[in-house]
C-alpha cells in the first residue's frame, strides 16, 4: 500500500511537471508550476513599454496558463478583466470554471494588463488610501505629474499590443480573446488590429471600441426598461405599477437636489442623512451586480412617494456609498487609461474650468430627455469629466471608432438589467460585426456568464463552439430575494390580525412574522453589499439596524438577538431567539405586550395582551427570502461562488434557528 502510494504521488509530480512545461511549437515563455496550486503555470513576459518603440523601456506581465486537457494547443483563450484597472490574474480559477469545455482543447491564458496587479502596478500618492472612484480634480492632476511622461503608455492600444507579444511568444496560432465590460472592448480592437489571428470573440457586458460614451447617455436612456425589468412577471404587484414613475417623482420632491431623512444606525440611534439624486443613481448602478438591492429601491422609493422615507434611509444607511472598483483595483491605471481615451466634449488643449463649461455646455444640449429622470449635472457628477478635467493630455483627440470589425465568429452576451452597459452597446456592437450572435439574458445584471441562473449563456457559449444553433434566452421564475418588498406598514393598526387571534393580539402576531421575514431579507442583503462577504462567517455577529428602532443581530454561533427591534411602528422586540430556546418580548405603545417562550414543534408560545397564543416559530419564507430558488454565483452579484456560499449558509442558519 505504502510503495503504490509513493508511486502515485511520484507519477503526480511527474505530471505537474510535464504539464507546467509542455508548450506549443516556438513557445518562448517561462513557465514553471505556480507556488500555490497546480492547476496553472505561472511566467513573466518582458515587453516594451512603448510599443511604438519611440520610449525606451521595457516592462514585465505577470501571465497565469492553463493548459489544455487535450492534445498540444494551437489556440490559446486569453480572459480579459473589467475595469481599466482590475487584475486578472486573482480570478484565474474563475475564468476556467467559467469557460469549462472550451478549454478543453485550448490552453487558458490569463495576465494582468500593464499597470494592474503584478505586471508593474501604477501608483502615486495622491490617490492612497481612499476608497472609492472618486477625487477631486487636483488629486488625479497630481497623480499624473507624478507617473510622468509615460502615464500616456497605458492606453487599449498598448494591452492590445502585449495580447499579441504574448500570443507570438506563447507560440499559438491564434486566440479566443474572452472579454467583460472593458475587457469587450480589448477583445474588439485587438480583432480589429488583427482579424487573422482571432479565432472567436466572447463578448460579455460590452463596451462598444470608441466607448465608454463620456456622458453615459445608454445608462440613462436604459434606466424606464431596466425598471421596468424588475416588475416582470407581476414581481411588483401590491408595491408600484410605475416605478420609472415613482422614481421621477421622488426626484422631483428634492429640495435644492437633497433630501433629509433619518435612518437607524448598526447601534440602534437615529441618524440624519442627506439622501442625494447621485446616491440614488448609485444604488440603481450597484443593482447591475445584486437584484435585491435594486428590488429593494423600487419598493423604497414608493414608500418615499407615500411620506414613508425609513426604508429609503435604511437602504442608503445598509449599501456602500460608492463603488471602490474591488480588491486589488488600480485607481492611477483607471485614470491613465480613461482620461486619455474618452473622447470628451471638450478641448485637449483648453484649461481645466474652460474644460469643464465645454462639457457642461454638451450635456445640456443634449436636452432634459437624455438623462430622465436625473439632470444633466448628474450626469456630469456620474461621469469622470470633473476627475479628468484636470488630465495633463500626452496624446492626441482620440481616433474614430472602426465602422466594422471583423467577420469572426462571436458570441455578444448582454444582461437585460445592466445599466453600466446597457443592452443597447450590444446590438451597436452586433451591428458592425457581421454573423454575430447576440444573446440577451433575462433578469441578470452585469457579467452575464457568472451570473445566470438558467445556464442559458454557458449554452450559448458552448453551441458557438459547436457550430450549432444558439438559442434565445427564456426568463426564469423570478425568486422572492429579488422581487420588491412590500411597503412596510404605517401603523400596527393597518396590518390584518393573525388567524384564530382578533384585534390587537392577533395584529401583533402577524406583526411579529413581518419583523422576522423582513430581518432575514435585511441579513441578506447586507451580505450581498458587504465589503467583508468573505471574512462575515468568521465574524461575531452580523448586525443592522430596524426600520423603526433598535437593532438585532445574528450570531455566529447561532440564534437571533432583538433590542427594541422596530419593524411595525409602536412594535418592539427584545430578547433572543436561538434554536433550542426563545426568550422575546414584545413591546411598544400599539402592540399586545407579553413574553414568547420556546415551546414544542418549534412553536412560541406565551402571553400577549393577557391571551395565550401559539405562534408558529418556522417561518420558511423567510429562509426563502435568503436564498431564493437558486444562489447567485456571478463574481459581483453576490461575491461570485463563495458569496452564493455565504448566502445559502445564512438561509441554512435560518433554516435550523425558525424550525423547518
Amino acid at each position: 500500500m505504502g510503495r503504490s502510494r509513493s508511486l502515485l504521488t511520484i507519477l503526480g509530480a511527474a505530471l505537474v511537471l510535464a504539464v507546467a512545461s509542455a508548450a506549443p511549437a516556438g513557445a518562448q515563455i517561462p513557465f514553471v508550476p505556480c507556488p500555490k496550486g497546480n492547476d496553472f503555470a505561472c511566467a513573466h513576459l518582458s515587453v516594451p513599454l512603448d510599443p511604438s518603440g519611440a520610449q525606451p523601456g521595457t516592462l514585465s506581465l505577470a501571465i497565469r496558463r492553463h493548459r489544455a486537457a487535450v492534445g498540444e494547443a494551437r489556440t490559446a483563450i486569453v480572459a480579459l478583466a473589467g475595469g481599466p484597472g482590475q487584475p486578472a490574474i486573482p480570478f484565474a480559477e474563475q475564468f476556467a470554471e467559467l469557460l469549462g469545455p472550451i478549454a478543453a482543447t485550448r490552453d487558458l491564458i490569463v495576465f494582468d494588463q500593464r499597470g494592474i496587479g503584478e505586471s508593474h502596478p501604477l501608483s502615486c500618492h495622491a490617490l492612497e488610501h481612499h476608497q472609492g472612484l472618486t477625487f477631486a480634480a487636483g488629486r488625479v492632476a497630481a497623480c499624473a505629474a507624478q507617473l510622468g511622461p509615460s502615464r500616456s503608455l497605458y492606453t487599449t492600444a498598448d494591452d492590445v499590443a502585449d495580447i499579441e507579444a504574448i500570443r507570438r511568444a506563447g507560440g499559438y496560432e491564434k486566440l479566443v480573446l474572452y472579454g467583460t465590460s472593458y475587457g469587450t472592448k480589448l477583445a474588439e480592437l485587438y480583432a480589429e488590429a488583427h482579424p487573422d489571428r482571432v479565432e472567436a470573440l466572447v463578448l460579455d457586458s460590452v463596451v462598444p471600441p470608441d466607448g465608454p460614451e463620456p456622458l453615459n447617455v445608454p445608462t440613462f436612456k436604459a434606466i424606464p426598461r431596466v425598471l421596468g425589468e424588475v416588475c416582470a412577471q407581476h414581481a411588483c404587484r401590491g408595491v408600484t405599477s410605475h416605478p420609472f414613475a415613482d422614481l421621477r417623482r421622488l426626484l422631483a420632491s428634492m429640495h435644492d437636489r437633497r433630501l433629509r431623512i433619518r435612518a437607524i444606525g448598526l447601534d440602534g440611534r437615529t441618524r440624519k442623512l442627506t439622501a442625494t439624486p447621485q446616491e440614488l443613481l448609485g444604488i440603481l448602478l450597484l443593482g447591475d451586480f445584486s437584484g435585491p438591492v435594486r428590488a429593494e429601491l423600487v419598493s423604497a422609493t414608493r414608500s418615499a412617494v407615500l411620506g414613508d422615507y425609513a426604508p429609503l434611509g435604511r437602504l442608503l444607511e445598509t449599501v456602500p456609498s460608492e463603488e471602490s472598483g474591488g480588491e486589488g483595483f488600480d485607481l492611477p491605471l483607471y485614470y491613465a487609461t480613461s482620461c486619455e481615451e474618452e473622447a470628451f466634449p471638450w478641448s485637449r488643449s483648453a484649461r481645466p474650468a474652460a474644460r469643464l463649461a465645454e462639457a457642461g455646455a454638451a450635456a445640456r444640449a443634449l436636452g432634459p430627455g437624455a438623462f430622465t429622470p436625473f439632470s444633466a449635472h448628474d450626469a456630469i457628477e456620474l461621469s469622470d469629466i470633473p476627475q479628468c478635467a484636470a488630465w495633463p493630455f500626452t496624446s492626441p483627440f482620440p481616433a474614430p471608432a472602426p465602422a466594422r470589425l471583423p467577420a469572426v465568429p462571436t458570441l455578444i452576451l448582454s444582461g437585460a438589467e445592466d445599466l453600466r452597459t446597457p443592452t443597447s452597446n450590444a446590438r451597436e456592437v452586433a451591428a458592425i460585426i457581421p454573423g454575430s450572435h447576440l444573446l440577451v439574458v433575462p433578469d441578470v445584471g452585469h457579467s452575464v456568464l457568472g451570473s445566470d441562473p438558467t445556464s442559458c449563456a454557458e449554452r450559448g457559449l458552448q453551441a458557438l463552439f459547436r457550430a450549432q444553433r444558439i438559442a434565445a434566452c427564456r426568463p426564469a421564475t423570478i425568486p422572492l430575494r429579488m422581487r420588491p418588498e412590500p411597503l412596510p406598514p404605517r401603523a400596527l393598526a393597518g396590518i390584518s390580525p393573525a388567524r384564530g387571534y382578533p384585534g390587537v393580539t392577533g395584529r401583533t402576531v402577524q406583526g411579529l412574522r413581518l419583523t422576522i421575514e423582513d430581518l432575514a431579507r435585511q441579513l441578506a442583503l447586507m451580505l450581498e453589499t458587504s465589503l467583508v462577504a468573505e471574512e462575515l462567517f468568521s465574524l461575531p455577529a452580523l448586525r443592522t439596524g430596524g426600520l423603526r428602532s433598535g437593532w438585532a443581530q445574528l450570531n455566529s454561533t447561532g440564534g437571533l438577538v432583538f433590542h427594541d427591534y422596530s419593524f411595525v411602528p409602536g412594535m418592539t422586540i427584545s430578547g433572543a431567539l436561538r434554536t433550542e430556546t426563545a426568550d422575546l418580548r414584545i413591546g411598544g405603545a400599539a402592540a399586545a405586550h407579553g413574553t414568547l417562550h420556546l415551546g414544542t414543534h418549534h412553536m412560541l408560545v406565551g402571553s400577549l395582551g393577557g391571551r395565550s397564543v401559539h405562534v408558529s416559530a418556522s417561518l420558511a419564507r423567510s429562509a426563502a427570502i435568503v436564498a431564493g430558488d437558486d444562489a447567485p454565483s456571478s463574481a459581483q452579484g453576490g461575491g461570485g461562488p463563495r458569496g452564493g456560499a455565504l448566502l445559502g449558509m445564512l438561509a441554512r442558519r435560518l433554516e435550523r434557528l425558525l424550525g423547518p
